[in-house]
């Protein structure tokens, strides 16, 4: 089996809380181990699946099947959690770019002053003048999306 032993929980007096407990033939007594409290965190496991044993290469103990479990959860949620903001963050810059481009395109027509840009949607021309103050009429995205799905299909017809 295990070669290694624990060393053994001596029973302290404490000032307060409980000391000792009768439990018929039992008694629990509270205690401090003489081993010195591992701040490990276990970070480069090794197993032996014929012993069923997980070690720690850095404190060199063996390490509980659920502390193991445990270690790994949170390393996959956490590298989960990084990939979901990453995602995150490539979805805004992509909303961005995509704006930008609009911009520099619009830009770029109107330096032209021969011609100007078209809406998409309804075909009259778009001034600059239009957007002097700050884009004129705003929609929202929703009501706006909603309007042109209705002219497009009242123009398929």
């Amino acid at each position: 089996m295990d070669d290694h032993k624990d060393p053994p929980i001596d029973a302290m007096d404490y000032l307060s809380g409980l000391k000792v407990v009768d439990i018929g033939d039992i008694r629990v007594a509270r205690g401090k181990s003489r081993r010195p409290h591992s701040a490990c965190k276990h970070r480069r496991l090794r197993y032996d699946s014929s012993e069923r044993r997980i070690w720690c290469a850095d404190c060199q103990r063996d390490v509980e099947g659920f502390d193991a479990f445990e270690i790994i959860a949170k390393q996959v949620g956490d590298a989960v959690a990084a990939i979901e903001r990453r995602e995150q963050k490539v979805l805004e810059a992509e909303a961005f770019t995509l704006r930008s481009r609009a911009a520099k395109a619009m830009d770029e027509a109107w330096r032209g002053r021969t011609m100007v840009p078209a809406c998409p949607t309804c075909g009259h021309g778009l001034f600059p003048e239009m957007f002097a103050r700050g884009g004129g009429t705003m929609l929202g995205r929703n009501y706006a999306e909603a309007k042109l799905k209705v002219h497009r299909e009242r123009t398929k017809d």
